[in-house]
């Protein structure tokens, strides 16, 4: 019997089929390898980090293995990013313009337009995916907050995940922050770190280098030649600064003189190094309201010893990452493949302003702001506490808006605006066996979207026109390679609009029209500035006045920028919500065993409204613990059982207190803490044991924006510790009797909806 050829179920094997294996001939499908001396490619994204903090910029802060990735590759001073981090993410990811790519602000809103869709697009090609396609393997660690906050949870949709976007192993944060002691979550490629408590020596940059550092050695141990491309996307130099304790004397330089004698000291080694000519002058200390930084000597010596040890720990932490880079290369080295490795290392943003006028001790805290930059009556943005905790777990601190200006040395401004200080940041590069001839400074203009499509022409490496069978967005980013092979070549890049909440900038070919949104200005209406930036870098002299024809014309180009970019409408608030996210404040029980609620989940449980948590426990003698905990170091709640008492404990950012019923019956019991809402962001707590009430906490403040920045652990008290003493004594302390379930109510919200909107719930909502 013969079967005809359509009856054959071989279809597109080429190969030959019989009916025997002598009489067939086998065939495989071919291997996709990289092209023969394919580079390996290294991105370095460090957070937070402005222009001058490591040493080939001017900083004083030791940073040898950054020196020396400086000194045999090119170093620019004319490189541009986005004023805040997911939109510079997603730019160097992809190559699209951010509000193109759907990413104008942070990824921790929704307000339903396409410039703020914040997830990548199903015809959007990332980096690692077109590496990928063409044999390299792909890792990323680090941050990450290219998926919405809503989307962190085990149910969520992924395709913003870092797995799902072309990478084959990821290990990080999804978020925007996190602790570097106690993260409150790690996913490890497309899953959750199960871990309740982090070992004593944990730091979470550690843990991301040993992680990238095994994967080289790991893929090399299975593939000699296989090229790789690491993301390295450090979650510092972001806030809260932390810092391990032997690690915090390596920042004990000498800022005791101030930020005004250190930004001077850093400019002057910038002219030194030749990154500014020596008519170039450094923009004077910011002056404008809420921007502002005092002069050192008018502060009184308690502020300058306690704003000097911010900047140590900050300095510290700087040092962390370049021995993390040295780390890195060491591994590089020993497998012979240093200059055959292509290596960039830059900043998302430039420094920050979030620590505030004065710094913060209690990180979150320092958020809780209304419109006119003042908190509710009796807000604390700062939580005294010991000087020698700054830098620790134990608390989340950040430096004064002064030593943010310094970071961004000689510039204006800080992260969150369209100005130097906000988006001029470093980029050292290097590829000593490709591009032997790349070495120096290199002055000309480029913009974040140039990484991907320059590392891609470095490598020699094709785009492919489709994604998953839609046609592929086209890049708005340029290659660089001449640029940055040639000191005298011109830039491929001689335009680039910006916006970021109001906040706008265009450049063309050395000019630069900015405008900085103030509270209560029309967003329609910008108050234009010009700036030649090839003479006045720092942008220190407004021309619009002496050039009204030429504000005009850009002013139209920004204009017609914007509506292809997508950049309309221009959204200042940021706080509105997709309505589907309404059921994340549905009631919810939890059962022992159920693993640590996501944060955003969690949160939505209890901020802004009353709510009630009823326990189903039963007491016994000598069992102990924490029966519910929802919280860490930096804020919280939790309810645990001691000496025959039921204990609530509440960490309002830092400062702690806590009430104790009396002797509790054994048996089976409900146990009910209620919070109910006060004015002035408040809440009354009380706990009750079968209804009637055991113990109050009154007139605490609520935990609101990203505190709670843990989520709920039931039966012990995991990841970062809401009552630090209690840690200390007794771990995370898991409930030793019968815990049946802990049933969460919220009530409804009571504050009023747009005084919610006016909030200014988290630095990273409005400006990261």
């Amino acid at each position: 019997m013969t079967i005809p050829d359509h009856a054959r179920g071989y279809d597109g094997f080429t190969g030959r089929i019989g009916r025997s294996e002598a009489e067939s001939e086998p065939a495989w499908p071919a291997e996709v390898r990289a092209r023969p001396g394919a580079p390996n490619i290294i991105v370095v994204l460090v957070d937070d980090m402005g222009f001058s903090d490591i040493g080939p910029y001017g900083s004083e802060i030791p940073t040898p293995h950054l020196d020396a990735l400086a000194a045999r590759g090119i170093v620019s001073t004319n490189h541009h990013t986005t004023p805040v981090c997911s939109p510079a993410r997603a730019a160097l990811l992809t190559g699209l313009n951010p509000h193109r790519a759907g990413y104008g602000s942070v990824a921790n809103s929704d307000p339903g337009f396409p410039n703020l869709r914040l997830s990548l697009a199903d015809d959007v090609l990332t980096l690692p995916e077109i590496l990928r396609e063409s044999g390299y393997a792909t890792h990323a660690v680090g941050k990450w907050h290219l998926a919405k906050d809503s989307r962190l949870g085990p149910d969520a949709d992924r395709s913003s995940w870092p797995l799902q976007r072309g990478f084959d192993h990821y290990y990080g944060s999804l978020e925007g922050l996190n602790s570097f002691f106690h993260p409150n979550q790690l996913v490890r490629d497309n899953t959750v770190d199960p871990v309740t408590e982090y070992p004593e020596d944990f730091y979470v940059t550690d843990a991301l280098t040993d992680t990238a550092v095994s994967w080289i050695k790991d893929l090399r141990a299975h593939d000699a030649e296989k090229p790789f491309f690491l993301y390295f996307a450090h979650i510092a130099m972001h806030g809260p600064l932390q810092v391990k304790h032997e690690d915090l004397p390596r920042g004990d330089l000498d800022y005791a003189r101030g930020w005004d004698a250190v930004r001077a000291q850093r400019f002057a080694r910038q002219q030194e190094l030749g990154l500014f000519g020596a008519d170039v002058r450094p923009a004077q200390r910011n002056s404008e309201p809420g921007y502002d930084v005092p002069p050192w000597d008018e502060l009184d010596p308690e502020r300058q010893r306690r704003f000097a040890r911010y900047m140590q720990v900050y300095a510290a932490m700087v040092r962390t990452v370049d021995d993390s880079l040295g780390r890195l290369l060491e591994t590089v080295e020993q497998l012979g493949e240093l200059d055959d490795t292509i290596v960039v290392f830059t900043s998302d943003n430039g420094g920050t302003a979030e620590g505030g006028p004065e710094g913060t001790r209690s990180y979150f805290a320092e958020f809780v702001k209304f419109a006119d930059g003042i908190g509710p009556d009796g807000w604390e943005g700062d939580v005294d506490h010991p000087e020698e905790l700054i830098g620790t777990a134990r608390l989340g601190v950040h430096y004064p808006r002064g030593w943010g200006q310094v970071s961004n040395t000689p510039f204006r401004f800080y992260k969150g605006q369209t100005f130097a200080g906000g988006v001029r940041v470093p980029l050292v590069l290097s590829w000593p066996g490709g591009l032997p001839e790349a070495r120096g400074v290199r002055e000309q203009f480029s913009f974040v979207t140039d990484v991907a499509p320059t590392l891609l022409d470095l490598a020699g490496v094709p785009t492919p026109a489709a994604r998953h069978g839609l046609p592929a967005q086209e890049r708005d980013g340029l290659s660089q390679r001449a640029a940055w092979s040639d000191a005298a070549a011109p830039s491929a890049r001689t335009r680039q609009y910006s916006e970021f909440r109001g906040h706008r900038g265009y450049y063309r070919d050395g000019w630069k029209l900015l405008s900085l949104h103030g509270r209560g200005d029309d967003p329609l209406a910008p108050r234009w500035q010009l700036f030649d930036n090839r003479a006045d870098p720092a942008e220190t002299t407004d021309l619009a006045a002496q050039h009204p024809d030429l504000v005009a014309e850009l002013a139209a180009e920004w204009e017609h920028e914007a509506w292809r970019n997508t950049v309309f409408p221009i959204v200042i608030d940021g706080s509105t919500r997709n309505p589907a996210e309404r059921r994340l404040s549905d009631p919810v029980r939890l059962l022992p065993g159920t693993p640590l609620l996501e944060r955003y989940r969690s949160a939505k449980l209890v901020q802004y409204r009353d709510f009630r948590v009823d326990i189903d426990v039963e007491f016994a003698d000598g069992a102990e613990g924490v029966l519910v905990a929802h919280g860490d170091a930096l804020g919280g709640y939790l309810v645990y059982v001691e000496d025959g008492a039921v204990v609530v404990g509440y960490n309002a950012y830092g400062r702690y207190a806590e009430a104790r019923s009396g002797p509790v019956e054994p048996g089976r019991h409900t146990v009910t803490l209620t919070a109910t809402v006060r004015p002035n962001l408040r809440w009354d707590l009380a706990l009750a044991v079968d209804g009637a009430e055991a113990t109050v906490l009154p007139d605490r403040v609520q935990l609101i924006g990203m505190a709670p920045w843990t989520g709920i652990s039931v039966g012990l008290d995991a990841r970062g510790p809401v009552a630090w003493e209690l840690r200390e004594r007794r771990g995370t302390f898991p409930y030793s009797g019968a815990l049946h379930a802990i049933t969460y109510t919220p009530g409804p919200v009571g504050v009023p909806s747009d005084d919610i909107d006016r909030l200014q719930q988290e630095a990273e909502e409005e400006a990261d």
